[in-house]
This record gives structure tokens, C-alpha cells and sequence, in this order.
């Protein structure tokens, strides 16, 4: 199963590399993601992993999608 705490670290470290913060807090994710502060706070609360969101942000930040959700690296052909 896929663990919501571990994908939004993975997101989390992603923005801290994308950004000069040293801090990020829920209101930077979900900026991030797209999705209204509040709203993250209800899916948080509810560990409700947006897929379609982190889809988004994988894409616009060249980000292999297997590695935010599961922690696999992409592996050479």
C-alpha cells in the first residue's frame, strides 16, 4: 500500500530543491500541487493521496511519478 506520509516527503524534498526555503509547510505543498490549502488539510487529515495532482507535478518538474508514490528508482536499459 501506498503511504501518504512518505509521498508528501518525497514532494516536500522535491520543493526544497526547487526553492531556497528551509522550511516547507502544508500551504507550500499544496501551492505545489495545486490544490487549495484547505483542501489539503482535508486530505491530509484523511491520508488521501491526490494522484492526479501529483501527476501534474511530476510532469512540470520532469519527476519520475514511480518515485513520488513508491520510492523506485528509475532503473538504465
Amino acid at each position: 500500500m501506498i503511504d501518504f506520509e512518505n509521498v508528501i516527503q518525497r514532494v516536500k524534498y522535491t520543493i526544497m530543491l526547487h526553492s531556497d526555503k528551509k522550511k516547507i509547510l502544508d500551504k507550500d505543498i499544496a501551492e505545489a500541487l495545486g490544490l487549495s490549502a484547505p483542501y489539503f488539510a482535508v486530505i491530509k487529515k484523511r491520508e488521501k493521496i491526490p494522484y492526479e495532482a501529483i501527476a501534474y507535478f511530476c510532469k512540470k518538474h520532469h519527476i519520475n511519478m514511480n518515485w513520488i508514490l513508491m520510492a523506485q528508482e528509475p532503473r538504465a536499459f
